[in-house]
């Protein structure tokens, strides 16, 4: 009986697929079912992930590149030796007889009129009305703005005013024979006590000559990025005198505690 159950056992093997067919069809199409609705929700979630990862790039990206601007504020900060507060633009205002800018730091920071502002670059311009929690900022363009000057390569002094264009200042006051180049660097000279000595300032761009005229056409380009500075110094000078106390002026109480 063993070769006949074989042989009826190999008849009725397709028989046996055959019922079973169904079944396996059934739950490899359920299975393939279920792996679909699943990687279709897992691709949306990646893509809603893939989205959301983008947007934090694209924050990461922007607070990398002002990182990168306020250690430049910090390093310039510490080469210029003053106290200084960095500030960030509020607003602008660039109409064509007034350059004015306000920052987010005012008097309730200590911030008072006729501070100087720089960037990371040179002069912005000056404090000219500080309220508690604001102050606004008049640009050296400004042409109500005058900044005394000097040229660093031989100390020649003059005076630098706004245009109204955020790219040129004027230089009206120099003659004819004046010892100033295109591409000399213009730095504060001190004077006026507004701007401590040896901040940049600008670089002259044109020099003509005017025979009829006793002063020359003088203008140069502003070394700071007034039209995309976002954060801003806010300088205070460290003019305070240093008491000076000779031997025979020491109290004797000092003397007598060392």
């Amino acid at each position: 009986m063993d070769k006949t159950r074989s042989l009826l056992s190999v008849l009725v093997y397709p028989i046996q697929l055959l019922v079973s067919l169904p079944v396996e069809l059934t739950e490899e199409l359920f299975d393939t079912a279920i792996s679909y609705s699943q990687l279709k929700e897992d691709n949306v979630n990646l893509r809603r992930k893939q989205l959301v990862d983008s947007i934090k790039l694209l924050k990461y990206k922007a607070l990398e590149y002002e990182n990168i601007r306020l250690r430049a504020l910090l390093e310039n900060a510490f080469k210029l030796g003053e106290q200084v507060l960095v500030a960030e633009l509020l607003s602008v205002n660039l109409v064509p007889y007034e350059h004015l800018v306000v920052v987010n730091k005012g008097s309730h920071f200590g911030v008072g009129v006729k501070q100087p502002v720089l960037d990371a670059n040179g002069v912005v311009g000056q404090v000219i009305r500080s309220l508690p929690l604001s102050s606004e900022v008049m640009l050296i363009t400004d042409p109500n703005h005058a900044i005394p000057v000097q040229v660093n390569r031989n100390g020649l002094r003059t005076i630098a005013i706004g245009s109204g264009q955020l790219d040129r200042l004027k230089l009206p006051f120099l003659p004819n024979n004046a010892d100033i180049l295109p591409g000399d660097l213009l730095v504060t000279s001190g004077l006026g006590g507004t701007f401590p000595q040896g901040y940049p300032v600008a670089v002259v761009e044109g020099f003509s000559v005017q025979p009829n005229k006793p002063f020359a056409d003088i203008y140069a380009i502003p070394q700071a990025k007034l039209d995309k500075s976002r954060e801003l110094l806010i300088v205070w000078s460290d003019s305070t005198p240093v008491p000076l106390i000779f031997p025979e002026e020491i109290p004797e109480d000092v003397n007598a505690s060392e």
